[in-house]
């Protein structure tokens, strides 16, 4: 069943029965749906959330970071059970980690999947040689604004040339962030549930991220790579029960 929050700006997938037990907040550029293997036959009583720019919610009004987003859940939390957990995947999941730190006397416990909590360990690679002189070029009054657009979009990854208008805005902030306060605050249960074949945020990043929470658990799945929501959602199902998913 449908359902919208903040007059139509958040739409959200809702299953089960009484106050929403759990969240489910899916990644970048996916949508409710991603969760359906994983909370169409639960029982739980929860929320798949399509985040604002996404699925069928309207984009932000302006260029948000992920702890506006987990600020424009709050609606949506004042319908909820008064513990709730929160699975996040990727971008989902750093708006569930503020969301954590913003109300953390609501969160049971999160589950996170594919999420950037950290830059992978070596060197980045470099843009190539030609954007890099296109960018000096601009930021020296020498190209347009218009150029340097073209440009990233040519040079660009495949989720900066999909994203239109505030969302690429969105994605350009959002990939400048850094969790590593955010990671120290949280105090609720953590359940890091990770593809080893996940090539997007690889293996070092939960197994560093698993001494750095204060309580938390790693479950690598063999075989699944970076969409572990559509791949292996029964994983997602017992770290929710770890957490006591069943509890009210």
């Amino acid at each position: 069943m449908l359902q919208t929050f903040a007059g139509g700006d958040l739409v959200a997938e809702r299953y089960g029965a009484g106050p929403p037990r759990v969240l489910a907040l899916h990644g970048w550029a996916r949508s409710r749906s991603d969760f359906a293997a994983l909370l169409a036959d639960s029982g739980h009583a929860a929320l798949a959330i399509d985040l604002p720019g996404f699925g069928d919610s309207p984009p932000p009004p302006e260029t948000w970071g992920s702890a506006q987003y987990a600020r424009a859940l709050e609606p949506v939390l004042t319908t909820c059970a008064e513990r709730v957990l929160v699975v996040g995947h990727s971008f989902g999941g750093r708006v569930a980690l503020h969301l954590a730190t913003q109300h953390p006397d609501r969160l049971a416990g999160l589950v996170l999947t594919g999420v950037p909590l950290y830059k992978p360990q070596g060197r980045a690679p470099r843009p190539a040689l030609s954007y890099r002189v296109i960018r000096a070029l601009s930021r020296a009054g020498l190209l347009s604004s218009e150029r340097l657009e073209a440009a990233r979009r040519r040079h660009g990854s495949a989720d900066y040339r999909a994203a239109v208008g505030v969302v690429r805005d969105v994605l350009v902030r959002v990939l400048a962030e850094h969790y590593d306060a955010e990671i120290a605050e949280i105090s609720c249960p953590v359940e890091l549930v990770w593809g080893d074949e996940d090539n997007v945020v690889p293996l070092e990043v939960p197994e560093r991220a698993v001494t750095a929470f204060a309580n938390a658990h790693l479950d690598v799945v063999t075989g699944v790579d970076h969409f572990l929501p559509l791949r292996a959602p029964g994983a997602l199902e017992s770290a929710l029960e770890r957490l006591g998913a069943g509890a009210s």
